[in-house]
């Protein structure tokens, strides 16, 4: 379990760094790509309201409403922060 969570802990920030980086760019589809490589990590540490967040970023993208974007990456991106501090607790206790 460790290792899970040292890996989520290691590649969520990453890929949120890079999905800031295609908003800026504009870049809807990497925007897309990235949300989606994220999901499975996001269930498996059983963070389903990021997992939802995600699927509504791919779903936007894909329905080119492009307006919405910046607002679910925000939410994304709290949840995913207050998460990580839960989870830094939770590796500290194991």
């Amino acid at each position: 379990m460790k290792r899970y969570i040292g890996l989520y802990l290691d590649v969520a920030p990453k890929t949120f760094a890079e999905m800031k980086r295609n908003l800026d760019d504009k870049d809807w589809e990497q925007l897309r790509i990235n949300a989606h490589s994220l999901k499975p990590q996001a269930d498996f540490m059983g963070i389903n309201s990021l997992k939802e967040e995600l699927i509504k970023i791919e779903e936007a993208v894909k329905a080119n409403n492009f307006d919405v974007l910046e607002n679910l990456f925000t939410t994304s991106f709290k949840i995913a922060t207050d998460s990580e501090l839960i989870l830094k607790d939770m590796l500290e206790q194991l």
